[in-house]
């Protein structure tokens, strides 16, 4: 498995769907995974328990994608057999997903660069959300500090400064 992780609008999206269109591997988004807003580690709990442990044991895994709208989780989608699966999202690379990685990729880009894309991105839904998130993102690290496992690290330039 690859993972790519970092902060919300580091540009864990766009890179996991490069990554996973040069690979041939299907992508799985852990913000389809949380359960909400305060729903980060219910998230990877369900990237664990849905998915890698199955794959893990040689058993078919599927996900059930959170809906947003309703407040709950709603239909099953079955992961299909491959050889590398790339998972972006905050919580992608958290401890307990660790032992079914084989690389784990973090991106770091500047708070007003990533506040600026994820609003650009989501605005009208994230926009009344991003400080709770960013704590829950700020909790998160502080516990668990996926950066310093990271293979590779990834500085994504300011726009219209030094690349």
């Amino acid at each position: 498995m690859l993972a790519v992780e970092g902060r919300s609008g580091a540009g864990k999206s766009t890179l996991a769907t490069a990554l996973a269109a040069e690979l041939d591997a299907p992508v799985i988004r852990m913000d389809d995974l949380y359960a909400g807003w305060d729903g980060l580690l219910a998230g990877v709990d369900a990237l664990v328990d849905w998915v890698l442990a199955p794959l893990g044991r040689g058993e078919p895994a599927r996900w059930r994608r959170y809906d947003w709208h309703l407040g709950r989780y709603a239909e099953w989608h079955p992961v299909p057999a491959t050889d590398v699966l790339v998972v972006e999202g905050v919580g992608a690379g958290a401890r307990p997903v660790a032992p079914y990685l084989s690389t784990l990729v973090w991106l770091d880009a500047p708070d007003d660069v990533r506040r600026e894309r994820a609003l650009a991105r989501d605005g009208d839904t994230y926009a009344p959300h991003w400080d709770r998130w960013a704590r829950h993102e700020n909790d998160f690290y502080a516990q668990d500090d996926v950066r310093s496992r990271a293979d590779v690290l990834i500085s994504v330039p300011t726009p219209g400064g030094p690349a």
